[in-house]
Formats: structure tokens, C-alpha cells, sequence
């Protein structure tokens, strides 16, 4: 699977007329089916005066499952929602919104020149977009001794593993994300290096987006 790198507040975007009805797509990176209809509600603000603004999001897929939202906005039952979905599912990408905005231009399109109209402008935000692949990977909390740290950095530099939300205190708590293909690896070298003082505590999966070269 894959993502886009566009945040929220610089979406990929591009535009298409269709009939003299203007259609805006902007799509942007998400975390969740909650910052999707945030960043909808940011696009219906920066067009107050457009007749319809429909959307759908993707979200999740480490655990194997997908949550999925769309809108039509008004526009009849299938002709703007479910287009924008279908772009994002046939292109495999998760953790992602597409907004297309409409312009009405007072010439009907009829369903069929719906469904082209939102799903082009759909497509076309999309390919202006930073794509990246999805890796899915585990979270892990580990507690460390200062010593430690150096040697645990290194096992994670040889898993291409990366460390997030360190504190220090008395000690080093940190969490480690480790691809999930390595986890059994990364579980093995830290027992092993440290004589099993260290038990990593498995939290999570995660998507992880890692940008293409």
C-alpha cells in the first residue's frame, strides 16, 4: 500500500472545468477519519461560496483492517463520494482524504459526467501528491540504562528500526519502532545483547510512511 506526504495545511491540489463547473481536488495526509473531516471542514472554509464540497477518506490498514468515509455533499446518491473513494482504493492508498470542491456553473452534468467530473479531479490531486510506501511496523516501549543507549541504537540502526518519545530521567524510557518483518530479530538482539536485563513491551502496529526515491 501507499500514502502521500502532503500535510493538511499544504495539500497536493489541482483542478479541472467540466461545463463551466469548476471541480477542486486537494488531498492530504491523515491519521485518523477525524483529522479527514477536519481538513474537510478547513476546504469548505477556504470556499464558502461552492455549492458542494464531497470527500472520502482512507484510514488504518496495519492490523489488516480499513476505515473508510465519504460524502456526497448533496450531489445525487453515488456521483461524488464513491468516485473520490473508488480513486483512492483502485490507487491503494491509505491514511489519506481527498476533498473535491464544486464550483456550479449552472449546466447540469447528469450522473455519468458527475462520476467522470469528481473522480478526474480526485485523480489529479492525487498525482500532484509525495507519494510514499507503507511500511507496517510494531511499537515497543523499552526502559534503558544510560549505558545501554548506544548498543540499543545500533541494533535499531541494523533493523532500519527508528526511536520516538525518548525521556530522561533516572533512566531513558523511549519507544522503538521496528518494521514488522524484524520484529522477531529486534526481540532476539536486544535478549540477547543485554542478557535479557531489557524486555521490549509490545503496544501496537502502525503504519509508517517511507518516502520513494
Amino acid at each position: 500500500m501507499q500514502t502521500i506526504l502532503n500535510t493538511a495545511d499544504q495539500p497536493a491540489h489541482d483542478s479541472l472545468v467540466e461545463k463551466k463547473s469548476e471541480f477542486i481536488g486537494d488531498a492530504a495526509h491523515v491519521d485518523s477519519l477525524d483529522e479527514a473531516l477536519a481538513f474537510v471542514a478547513s476546504i469548505r472554509e477556504q470556499h464558502p461560496k461552492a455549492r458542494h464540497v464531497a470527500y472520502a477518506a482512507v484510514c488504518g490498514g496495519a492490523d489488516g483492517r480499513l476505515s473508510e468515509r465519504m460524502s456526497d455533499d448533496g450531489e445525487p446518491s453515488g456521483t461524488a463520494g464513491k468516485p473520490i473513494l473508488d480513486v483512492l482504493k483502485q490507487s491503494g492508498t491509505t491514511d489519506c482524504v481527498i476533498a473535491v470542491t464544486r464550483y456550479f456553473g449552472g449546466i447540469l452534468l447528469g450522473s455519468g459526467g458527475l462520476v467522470r467530473a469528481y473522480s478526474s479531479a480526485a485523480s489529479m490531486a492525487l498525482k500532484t501528491a509525495r507519494v510514499a510506501r507503507i511500511m507496517t511496523a510494531r511499537r515497543y516501549r523499552i526502559r534503558l540504562d544510560y549505558p545501554q543507549l548506544a548498543r540499543f541504537q545500533q541494533i535499531l540502526a541494523q533493523l532500519d528500526g527508528r526511536q520516538e518519545d525518548e525521556e530522561y530521567a533516572a533512566d531513558i524510557r523511549l519507544t522503538a519502532v521496528i518494521p514488522a518483518d524484524a520484529t522477531a530479530r529486534f526481540e532476539e538482539r536486544v535478549r540477547e545483547t543485554f542478557n535479557a536485563a531489557i524486555t521490549p513491551e509490545p503496544v501496537d502496529m502502525v503504519n509508517i510512511p517511507v518516502p520513494l526515491d
